[in-house]
């Protein structure tokens, strides 16, 4: 532990990549730590003495789905699946930024344990941004992982991520973060970011360990930054006049953690120090898009771990890997066809415990006002592959409208 606090006295960090484009008379502060993806400015307040300001944002995704499980009728399903507010500004000085996410939807809160908090808050985080290429911040947000974790839920262009991310992805956290954004238009870009964080998630009290999570990740853009930030949405709804391209890897040693994922899943009957390792890439051009994404989970000791006072009872770290192969075409009347396949692996200590699976998703997408305002249709089927050679298949078909400001 000591030199965890040494690590942190003698570090400076921050939270995640900030990019803020703001002028007298432009109201959007632009915090892509909490990629939270507008096409607009959302509603903005501004002091009359310029030492104050408020923004105020919202989005929702309702969707309805037909549901085909193996072995299981066929159901219906209608959800408000995200719900969502988002408040950002400055005080004092536009160094000085704040922004809160809180969420309400069933989807977003989960279920309310006994003595477990509820899952309001999304993002609480203070930045300060002593210039375009240092970003430093405190509180809770987004970790720097995987490209489609950081990006916003609204930028994306089916309508729920992989079930990689869904089983590996870092998610949300409280610590500290220092990022060093070097990106340009039309020549070579990169960006560092690092994190210390708890390790435990979000909105966590009362499960303090002697263990911290310590985060990584090198953003490379070869032939400059996208259009618009372009990495943090899918889909190339700007039509980048020039190819882009981003390649970005990450890794993060979790200590001591009390979850089957790390900072997300039920709580392990005894700790894990776990790695995740993800690797991403990125094209974009006249229309067309494409990503790729590698992620990984290991533990230092077998990944089971048992109720001490009853042996048949154990939970497991969800280890294992997996990749993502996603492609898509926008028209230019603003129809985006797109086509994805997943395939994730588990691994050894868990794999009579687990199927392997593999994913195929086909999408539709009408984007009336670019990602703030689309109509979305989604076929996706499933194959999973169990230890004992049995198999399942099961599909869904989706409908989904996403609106916000």
């Amino acid at each position: 532990m000591k030199k965890y606090l040494f690590l942190l006295l003698f570090s400076t960090v921050g939270i995640a990549q900030v990019s803020i484009e703001q002028t007298k008379h432009n109201n959007d502060i632009k915090l892509s730590a909490l990629p939270y993806y507008s096409f607009g400015k959302g509603i903005g307040i501004t002091s009359p003495d310029s030492l104050f300001q408020f923004n105020i944002r919202f989005r929702m995704q309702n969707r309805v789905s037909y549901i085909e499980n193996d072995g299981e009728n066929g159901a219906y399903d209608g959800q408000i699946r995200r719900l969502r507010l988002r408040f950002d500004g400055y005080v004092g000085n536009p160094k000085f930024l704040y922004a809160v996410q809180l969420s309400f939807a069933p989807g977003d809160v989960g279920e309310v344990h006994d003595g477990e908090n509820i899952n309001i808050i999304r993002d609480a985080v203070v930045f300060y941004r002593p210039n375009k290429h240092w970003n430093i911040g405190f509180g809770q947000t987004k970790l720097p992982g995987n490209r489609q974790r950081v990006n916003s839920s609204g930028g994306l262009q089916l309508t729920d991520r992989t079930i990689n991310n869904a089983k590996f992805t870092i998610d949300r956290d409280f610590g500290f973060q220092f990022h060093n954004i070097n990106e340009y238009k039309d020549k070579f870009s990169y960006n560092f970011k690092t994190a210390i964080s708890t390790g435990e998630g979000r909105n966590i009290t009362g499960k303090s360990d002697d263990g911290v999570a310590l985060t990584g990740k090198v953003e490379l853009q070869p032939f400059g930054a996208f259009t618009k930030d372009g990495t943090y949405f899918e889909g190339d709804v700007i039509r980048e006049k020039k190819p882009k391209l981003l390649i970005s890897g990450a890794f993060q040693q979790n200590n001591q953690a009390q979850r089957t994922q790390g900072q997300l899943g039920n709580y392990l009957f005894e700790k894990r120090t776990m790695k995740s390792f993800f690797l991403d890439g990125m094209f974009k051009y006249n229309g067309w898009a494409a990503m790729m994404s590698y992620m990984s989970r290991t533990t230092s000791k077998n990944a089971l771990t048992y109720n001490p006072d009853d042996a048949s009872e154990f939970n497991y770290v969800f280890v294992g890997n997996g990749f993502d192969y996603q492609t898509s075409y926008i028209t230019p009347s603003n129809y985006e066809f797109i086509a994805r396949y997943s395939i994730q692996h588990v691994g050894k200590d868990i794999e009579t415990l687990a199927p392997n699976t593999k994913e195929y998703s086909f999408g539709v997408t009408k984007y009336i006002w670019e990602h703030t305002f689309k109509l979305q249709a989604e076929l996706n089927y499933d194959t999973l592959d169990f230890y004992n050679g049995s198999t399942k298949n099961n599909w869904y078909v989706r409908f989904q409208v996403e609106i916000g400001i």
